[in-house]
């Protein structure tokens, strides 16, 4: 699985440290709440509002450089829509992974 990075971020910010940590300290304090909303409604089956999360989530997950799980994250989305979960289980999993790394700056 491809690993978040700050790639992007830094490549924004040219070089402007305060500018990184702002977005950073967006992304740390945004991330959690839409994450539980998006788990929220997947357990109470509504899927077309977890599809919304889902877009949501997608900006968060490219802006971390996640190439791979970005393109998972839209089909996921599609899904949803069509009333289907196909693709859960790896989009969990990258959610997983983003925590992990935002818990470690």
């Amino acid at each position: 699985m491809e690993k978040p990075n700050l790639s992007y971020i830094e490549s924004m910010s040219g070089g402007d440290k305060a500018f990184e940590q702002k977005l950073l300290d967006i992304i740390q304090k945004e991330f959690p709440e839409e994450k539980q909303v998006y788990f929220n409604n997947i357990e109470a089956n509504k899927y077309k509002e977890a599809a919304e999360n889902v877009h949501k989530l997608k900006h968060k997950i490219s802006i971390l450089g996640l190439v791979k799980s970005y393109d998972v994250a839209v089909n996921y989305e599609y899904n949803l829509i069509e009333n289907s979960t196909e693709g859960k289980i790896e989009f969990e999993s990258i959610l997983q992974n983003i925590t992990d790394f935002l818990e470690t700056l």
